[in-house]
C-alpha cells in the first residue's frame, strides 16, 4: 500500500509540473495569436530588452520567484500574470487527475480548461477571443464526446447549437433596444464550445453564473470610473469562470437542486 501511495504523489506532482509547463506555453498563446505571431518562433524573450530567455530563467513560477518577478538582463518587471497563468493550469490538471486518473476524460476536460484559460486572459487583454480557439474548441469539443463519460455526441451538439444560439439571441436583442452591440461574435463561438464540452445544462449554469457575476462586477467597474452604463468589460472571462466551475461542480449542484425540487 505504501509504494502504491508513494507512486500516486509522484504521479500527481507530475501531473501537476506537466501543467504548469502547459501554462508556461499558454503564456506565449496569450501574447502572441492577439498579434498573430508566430507560436513558436522567436523563442521565448524579454519584451523589454529583447534578450533571450535562457532555459533555466523559463521554469514555470520557479523562475519567477527566484529573479523576483524581474529580467535578468535588464531588470524590468516581469508581469505576475505569467507565473498565475503556469500555477492555474497546472493546480487544474492535478485537480482533473485526481479525479479522473490517466483516463480518456482527464485528457478531454484538461484541454477544455486550458483553452478557457488562454480564451479568458485574451479577451481581458484585448477584449477579442480568436477564432483558433473558440472554433477548433467547438470542433475539439464535438468530436470527444465520442469518448467522453460526460455527454453524448447528440448532447455536445445540442449545447453547441443551444449555447451558440441563446447568446445570438441576446445579442440581437441588446442591438435591437439600445441600438449597439453588447455582445462580441467572440462570446457567441464562446458559448457554443462550452456547450460542445458540457452540454445544454453546463450552457445554462455557465450563463446563469457568468451573468452573476460579470453584473457584480460590472456595477463595481461603473462606479470606479464614472462612465456608468459605458463601461466596458470582457464578458469571456465571465463565461469561462462560469465553465470552469460547472466542470468541476456543476453536475453535484444540479442533482443538489433537484432533490431539493423532489422532497
Amino acid at each position: 500500500m505504501k509504494m502504491d501511495h508513494s507512486v500516486s504523489i509522484f504521479q500527481q506532482i507530475m501531473v501537476c509540473v506537466m501543467g504548469c509547463c502547459i501554462g508556461s506555453f499558454l503564456n506565449v498563446v496569450i501574447h502572441r495569436l492577439p498579434q498573430k505571431q508566430s507560436l513558436l518562433l522567436p523563442p521565448s524573450h524579454c519584451p523589454h530588452c529583447g534578450k533571450a530567455i535562457a532555459f533555466y530563467d523559463n521554469i514555470p513560477v520557479l523562475s519567477y520567484v527566484i529573479l523576483g518577478g524581474k529580467c535578468r538582463h535588464c531588470r524590468a518587471a516581469i508581469s505576475a500574470r505569467y507565473p498565475l497563468v503556469e500555477a492555474m493550469a497546472g493546480l487544474l490538471a492535478l485537480a482533473l487527475f485526481r479525479r479522473y486518473g490517466f483516463e480518456p476524460q482527464f485528457f478531454i476536460e484538461f484541454v477544455f480548461v486550458v483553452m478557457l484559460l488562454a480564451i479568458a486572459f485574451i479577451d481581458l487583454d484585448t477584449f477579442l477571443i480568436p477564432d483558433a480557439l473558440s472554433l477548433s474548441g467547438l470542433v475539439i469539443g464535438l468530436l470527444a464526446s465520442f469518448l467522453s463519460i460526460r455527454l453524448t455526441w447528440v448532447e455536445s451538439l445540442l449545447g453547441i447549437l443551444i449555447g451558440g444560439g441563446f447568446l445570438y439571441l441576446i445579442a440581437i436583442g441588446y442591438q435591437y433596444l439600445r441600438h449597439q452591440d453588447g455582445l462580441g461574435g467572440g462570446d457567441i463561438k464562446l458559448l457554443g464550445m462550452i456547450g460542445a464540452f458540457l452540454g445544454v445544462p453546463g450552457v445554462v449554469l455557465t450563463v446563469v453564473l457568468a451573468s452573476v457575476v460579470g453584473m457584480a462586477v460590472g456595477l463595481i467597474a461603473m462606479r470606479r470610473s464614472g462612465e456608468g452604463m459605458k463601461t466596458m468589460l470582457p464578458f469571456g472571462p465571465f463565461l469561462s469562470l462560469g465553465a470552469l466551475v460547472y466542470t468541476f461542480w456543476g453536475e453535484g449542484f444540479i442533482h443538489w437542486y433537484m432533490g431539493l425540487l423532489s422532497v
